[in-house]
């Protein structure tokens, strides 16, 4: 073996080195996450139940919908400003699918505002869907999937517009937000919606967290989804990032115990002094 790892150091003279041996353990890691979520999306998609706590934030969702069913004004949905390639405007789509399910069988209006053109055609698509899986699809309006503009405040502020004249009694706010988090979310508490918000932008949260009902946070923001959608991909991915989660601290653990155990202090161990002043 170190023969081997000596020949790919060496390789190629005046050339950098095939493989840097020092990086083993990342590869190690990235492996075994590899195999963990292969592992269970198979066993997803054989049927075995992984459980997903449920959180307040998707409880918050069912309750702002049923608010604006009670008070007969139209629910906002915000998927975010980012392009449909970022990975939180993805799991925002299947989220408004859902959302669209719930508004449909509640007979309620959802007003869904978009930064972007291709965002908006995903987000019609995505709000059809949901109205035919709750047996509604005449209760999809293309009208209230709204493209404002791509600029970032000019948006921000065309979404406080609609806050402010159609005065919808939910804001749901979840995907990629920036520097109009606040703004946004000042302008709903201000209207007296109930409003829930998640980003895994961590820049962001505490402007969430600070005005808004319920704020779904980080890793949070990618469980509701696969809560919601069942998706044996999904389920796998979170289930492998808890067990790899588990691993890493039992290696902490036990990394701190070894270390403390042949502590060398003075040329003495932890366990020798622990000897010399109580065996």
């Amino acid at each position: 073996m170190e023969a081997f790892v000596s020949f790919l150091d060496s390789a190629g003279e005046g050339m950098a080195p095939w493989i840097d041996t020092g990086k083993f353990p990342t590869l190690v890691a990235i492996l075994a996450y590899a195999a963990v979520m292969f592992v269970s999306q198979a066993a997803a998609k054989r049927g075995v139940h992984i459980p997903i706590r449920r959180i307040a934030g998707l409880d918050a969702l069912d309750e702002a919908i049923g608010r604006s069913t009670e008070m007969g004004r139209p629910v906002l949905y915000v998927p975010g400003i980012d392009e449909i390639k970022e990975i939180q405007t993805i799991y925002s789509m299947m989220i408004l699918r859902h959302v669209a399910r719930k508004t449909a069988e509640y007979g309620t209006d959802l007003i869904v505002p978009v930064k972007d053109s291709v965002v908006m055609a995903f987000a019609e698509e995505a709000v059809k869907q949901g109205c035919q899986d709750a047996g509604r699809p005449d209760a999809f309006i293309a009208d209230n999937v709204r493209y404002l503009s791509n600029e970032q405040f000019a948006f921000c502020a065309g979404v406080a517009g609609i806050m402010n004249r159609e005065r919808p009694a939910a804001n749901i706010m979840l995907g990629m937000f920036f520097a109009e988090s606040l703004i946004l979310a000042e302008t709903g508490y201000e209207s007296g919606a109930i409003q829930v918000a998640g980003t895994a932008k961590q820049h962001q949260l505490p402007f969430f967290v600070a005005a808004c009902d319920y704020t779904i946070i980080g890793e949070e923001y990618f469980a509701v989804t696969a809560y919601l959608t069942r998706e044996p991909g999904l389920l796998g991915t979170i289930r492998a990032a808890d067990v790899i989660k588990g691993i890493a601290i039992a290696l902490l653990l036990v990394g701190v115990a070894l270390a403390t155990y042949f502590a060398d202090v003075e040329g003495e161990t932890w366990f020798t002094t622990f000897q010399r002043l109580y065996g």
